[in-house]
């Protein structure tokens, strides 16, 4: 497969895309085994079918933020959590044990103190 062909068809898949092929390069193998153990990696130790989903997600979440834009989703699902019953300081504890950057966090910390 040319190189044009294999990048055009990674743009076609989006973001899920991306996050296939970065998992398939540090995945340490090559070839099926390589798509193997990153659809693993990526369901989080539930499996090939579980990456699969994840990535479905991740194109649900990628053009939705690409049409509304991060502040609006993310001021949506806060209110939907507040909606359910958590307060903002649980909401602010779960963002402060995220596996994120600190820059991020600060950027929901401030988002969440901001939101009504």
């Amino acid at each position: 497969m040319k190189l044009v062909k294999l990048i055009e068809n990674l743009v076609g898949l989006g973001i899920p895309g991306l996050i296939l092929l970065v998992a398939i390069s540090t995945s340490g193998f090559a070839g099926a085994a390589a798509i193997t153990v990153a659809l693993s990696t990526i369901g989080f130790g539930f499996g090939m079918i579980a990456g699969i989903g994840v990535l479905g997600f991740s194109l649900i979440i990628s053009r939705a933020i690409s049409k509304y834009g991060f502040e609006k989703i993310y001021s949506g699902t806060i209110k939907g959590l507040l909606d359910k019953g958590e307060s903002k300081e649980t909401i602010l504890l779960k963002i402060k044990k995220y596996p994120i950057s600190k820059e991020l966090k600060l950027k929901l910390e401030e988002l969440l103190k901001d939101s009504a």
